[in-house]
């Protein structure tokens, strides 16, 4: 009876495994390979999206607050997200699977049915298994999804990168932009500024296409920032880099142009200085331009000095410290542009070789004010009569340095530079003439600046060769592409005197004939002011709390493309389902 028993329990079973693997395991095993599948795949997906998803910083992938400007999203942040999915669901799949294999194991084989179940348990346990397979294709399929979206967004940030940074540099070059520091103990040549943002205040030293962005670098606190001049990055507060000194506005958009005035002391090279801003606002108002001081400090000093000049006085002394640059930023109609860095030192500064040697502001320019004062010149002190020597000495301070001297000793600091001192412009100055032609020596000088429409200055570097700076004269026509000569007074017509300065700071020629009003007594008290003109940058961003609109751009993109995948995944099983199971 037992063994009856027996062979009818055995029947049963071998009936039971004959249908569990002949018509049960050829349906459950691929219908839960695709639902374990499609739950592995759900799984990502919503990790996906949890983690790309979100704009905050202190998302599920954290994305470090930068010290000044966050990178670029492809370059660093695509992979710690790819390892923030990856890291979360792995784990996740792989605690799930085995914990549904192990609570099949105990459901289906804790008793003697596990006999007859086995097949069942096969099957589920078998497609729990192999879903593996098709998840770990998925993930190198995402994989591959990343470095394509990273490859291709690079390959365009790259291409912008470098087609930018031509643009800006075509830019430079074309307008010969020339930017250096005003700052005593500096005056170096700067290559690129710092910049200020303008929402926090953070120093960025390297605003240009690059690591941290192609068109703009995104501060830590969120804001927007140009990285090209073209783009509008000379609207943002500028900074020497080698001393930290604040910059003119516009540096980078126009060219600064250095001009030194060099001359003995109480050659009457700031008495100059405030003649010739006070004639080149009267010619940008005539030709409806603009000029302004950089500094309200140098706004105070020329307002000042005008008032001295109408009550018949002369400016204070210069101090012996090294100067900072008078900053005056001009611009006139047309492409006449230039922020002017009128360097007036002390006259001491020129009576020595050493001291010449910390104006090293003379490295950059290309034009010089050479100041003469006719009464410093030993040929002419000795041609003096006596009334003469007690008007002068009356009437004005002068110089004991002998002009000569002092050219040769910044001739030669300058054969130091790598153009051995080449000058494109050199302007000679000859001042006090309005007492000079009360002189029998300066009688013929008159008070111009020689013939307009032949050789300006002709007759001022007849006279200087005449007084017995011959030597100078011919030294200058050797180291300088072009030299003019001026006779220079308080009574000096502006028109003249702002076509010197416009000729010799690039600006622009002579005026057209009528351009210039008469120089009325408002004009000539009336003050430039300190107005920027530029409108600065403003301030524009997500916030510092969110990340930057790129890293968003960028994580949609990836998620867009998961998203295409995910579906295009899930329409292969339904296929690959419906061929196998046609109904």
């Amino acid at each position: 009876m037992q063994v009856l028993i027996g062979l009818l329990l055995a029947a049963v079973w071998v009936g039971a495994m004959w249908l569990g693997f002949w018509y049960v395991f050829p349906v459950l095993f691929p219908a839960t390979l695709i639902v374990a599948g499609a739950a592995a795949l759900g799984l990502y997906y919503l990790s996906a999206c949890r983690t790309l998803a979100p704009s905050a910083l202190d998302g599920p992938s954290p994305v470090a607050s930068p010290e000044v400007a966050y990178r670029n999203y492809l370059l660093v942040q695509v992979w710690r997200d790819w390892w923030t999915i990856s890291r979360t669901v792995v784990p996740q799949v792989y605690r799930t699977a085995s914990g549904t294999v192990v609570r099949l194991t105990r459901t289906l084989l804790g008793g003697l049915w596990g006999f007859f179940a086995f097949p069942i348990w096969l099957a589920l346990c078998a497609g729990i298994v192999a879903a593996a397979v098709p998840a770990a294709a998925f993930v190198l399929a995402l994989t591959v999804l990343y470095g394509v979206v990273a490859a291709a967004g690079l390959a365009a940030w790259l291409a912008c990168v470098l087609v930018l940074a031509a643009v800006e540099r075509i830019f430079m070059a074309y307008g010969r932009i020339l930017q250096t520091c005003p700052h005593p103990f500096c005056y170096e040549r700067i290559g690129l500024p710092e910049y200020e943002c303008p929402g926090c205040g953070a120093r960025h030293r390297r605003l240009s296409p690059g690591a941290a962005g192609a068109f703009r670098h995104v501060c830590r606190c969120g804001a927007r920032l140009p990285t090209t001049v073209p783009l509008g990055r000379f609207r943002l507060a500028a900074y020497c880099p080698h001393c930290g000194g604040r910059l003119p506005e516009r540096i980078g958009r126009v060219r600064v142009e250095p001009l030194p005035f060099v001359g003995g002391p109480a050659a009457g090279k700031t008495t100059f200085m405030f003649l010739g801003i006070r004639a080149l606002h009267a010619r940008a108002r005539s030709l409806h331009g603009r000029l302004a001081f950089v500094e309200q400090r140098h706004a105070q000093a020329y307002a000042g000095a005008i008032r001295e000049f109408g009550h018949g006085g002369r400016p204070a002394k210069t101090g012996p410290e090294l100067p900072l640059a008078t900053m005056v930023d001009v611009d006139l109609p047309g492409r006449a542009r230039r922020i002017l860095y009128l360097f007036d030192p002390a006259g001491e500064h020129y009576t020595g070789a050493t001291e010449v040697e910390s104006l090293r502001y003379l490295d950059h320019g290309e034009a010089l004010l050479f100041v003469v004062d006719p009464f410093a010149l030993p040929q002419v002190r000795r041609a003096l009569t006596r009334d003469e020597a007690d008007l002068v000495d009356q009437a004005a301070v002068s110089s004991e340095e002998d002009p000569a001297d002092t050219l040769q000793r910044v001739l030669n600091d300058l054969r130091s530079r790598p153009d051995h001192g080449r000058q494109k412009r050199v302007a000679v100055i000859v001042t006090k003439t309005d007492l000079l032609v009360r002189t029998e020596i300066g009688r013929c000088l008159g008070h111009g600046g020689g013939d307009p429409d032949g050789d300006p200055g002709a007759d001022v570097r007849a006279w200087l060769s005449g007084v017995g700076l011959g030597n100078t004269v011919r030294t200058l026509d050797q180291v300088a592409g072009q030299v003019r000569y001026f006779a220079s007074g308080l009574a000096t017509e502006p028109a003249a005197v702002a076509d010197l300065l416009g000729w010799a700071s690039g600006l622009a020629p002579a005026a057209p004939s009528g351009a210039d009003h008469p120089l009325t007594a408002g004009d000539a008290q009336e003050v430039p002011g300190t107005a920027p003109l530029r409108a600065p940058w403003p301030v524009r961003g997500r916030g510092s709390g969110r990340v930057p609109a790129g890293y968003q751009a960028g994580r949609w993109a990836v998620l867009c493309g998961l998203s295409v995948l995910t579906v295009a995944t899930v329409a292969g099983a339904v296929v690959a389902a419906a061929e196998r199971f046609p109904f």
